[in-house]
Order: structure tokens, then C-alpha cells, then sequence
């Protein structure tokens, strides 16, 4: 097999965490370049200059594989969401640390968000349920806050954090697409200003 142009040198022993992670970034490179369903693991193992065989060490399947980048980033997003809405307690600023995280994240990812929001294997079921879980558990965050601070009942708050996690996943992911002719921060302010105006009308609870 004729070696890619980004294919890198194999015979380097790694760790094993480090020889994961090498992996998983040529696997996404791969995947985001070719789709699911055109993704070869010979490319994948090319492109991350080891064997087959090495691969499926690690990986059995292209679905592990895929399965396993997709929790990576899962992870990534809630973990920003976490780390947005721990920063402050003014819930003006929380609700632009929030929304401003699915905006770093659709632009630091790249076109990797989409294996995230808009996988081609939606409807297999593992794949959709890791899918879901990032605006699930990001969504349950958000309420928890909003039920805590506010006289909204648990399904009231509920509710209210599964839009507002909707609205910023979804105008982070038309900003990218659409060719972020607003800079970030103003889109990021622009969609918070949105939000609060909603949000911030519910009084507080003393």
C-alpha cells in the first residue's frame, strides 16, 4: 500500500496511553475526511504509521474506534460546560461562559464536531446515545443551576436547560458552518444577550 502524504514513520514504540491517543487523532482525521462509511482502518493505520494488527490491538472494530473518539469528545463538551458554569456565580456571566463553551468548542474542534452533533451513524444505537449524552448531562448541569437559583419546579428547570443548551449547540454549529463572519465573542454575546433576556426574567430565589 502506497504510503499517504500525511503518514507518519512507523517502528517508534510508544506507551500505550500516548499510542491511543496517536490513534485516535489520525482515526479523526480520517473520519472527518471521509466519512463513517468510506473510513478504511488501512488508512487509519497508515496515516498513524502502524500496522494493522496494532491497530486492532487497540481497536477491534472501526466502531470501537469511532465509538471511542466520539466519548473523547463527548467528554471535551461537557467538560467545558462544567468548567463554564463553575467559573462564576453571576448567572448573567454563566449563561455567556455557557453558551460561549459550544462556541469554543465547534471552533477549536473544527470539523470534528460533527462527529458529535451530526454523525452519519446517528441511528446506531451506541452512537446516538453518546450523541445525546452531551447535551443530556450538559443540559442537566444548566438546569440544576436554574432549579437551585430559581422558583422553577425540576421539570420547569429541565426544560429550560435543554433549550438553552439547543440554542447554543445549534447557532455554534450554523456560526461554523456559515463561515463565522461574526467574530466569536460577538456571536458568542450576541446569542448570551438572547438568553438572558429569557432567562433572566425568572426572579430569584432568596
Amino acid at each position: 500500500m502506497t504510503a499517504t502524504p500525511d503518514a507518519k514513520p512507523r517502528g517508534t514504540r510508544l506507551p500505550r496511553l500516548a499510542r491511543r491517543r496517536q490513534l485516535l487523532g489520525a482515526a479523526q482525521e480520517v473520519f472527518v475526511e471521509n466519512g463513517y462509511h468510506a473510513a478504511a482502518m488501512d488508512e487509519i493505520a497508515e496515516r498513524a504509521g502502524v500496522s494493522k494488527p496494532v491497530l486492532y490491538q487497540h481497536f477491534p472494530s472501526k466502531l470501537e474506534l469511532y465509538l471511542a473518539l466520539l466519548d473523547t469528545h463527548v467528554d471535551d463538551m461537557v467538560g467545558r460546560c462544567r468548567e463554564a458554569l463553575a467559573a462564576t456565580t453571576d448567572n448573567k456571566q454563566r449563561v455567556q461562559a455557557a453558551i460561549g463553551a459550544f462556541f469554543d468548542f465547534v471552533s477549536v474542534q473544527g470539523e470534528a464536531f460533527r462527529l458529535v452533533f451530526e454523525s452519519d451513524l446517528r441511528n446506531v444505537a451506541p452512537v446516538r446515545e453518546r450523541m445525546e449524552r452531551s447535551l443530556r448531562e450538559s443540559a442537566a448541569m444548566i438546569s440544576q443551576v436554574i432549579q437551585e437559583d430559581t422558583g422553577c419546579s425540576k421539570e420547569e428547570a429541565h426544560l429550560l436547560g435543554v433549550g438553552l443548551v439547543g440554542m447554543a449547540e445549534v447557532s455554534a454549529r450554523y456560526w461554523l458552518t456559515s463561515g463565522d463572519s461574526i467574530p466569536k465573542e460577538a456571536a458568542t454575546q450576541l446569542m448570551a444577550r438572547l438568553a438572558w433576556r429569557g432567562i433572566g426574567g425568572f426572579p430569584l430565589t432568596t
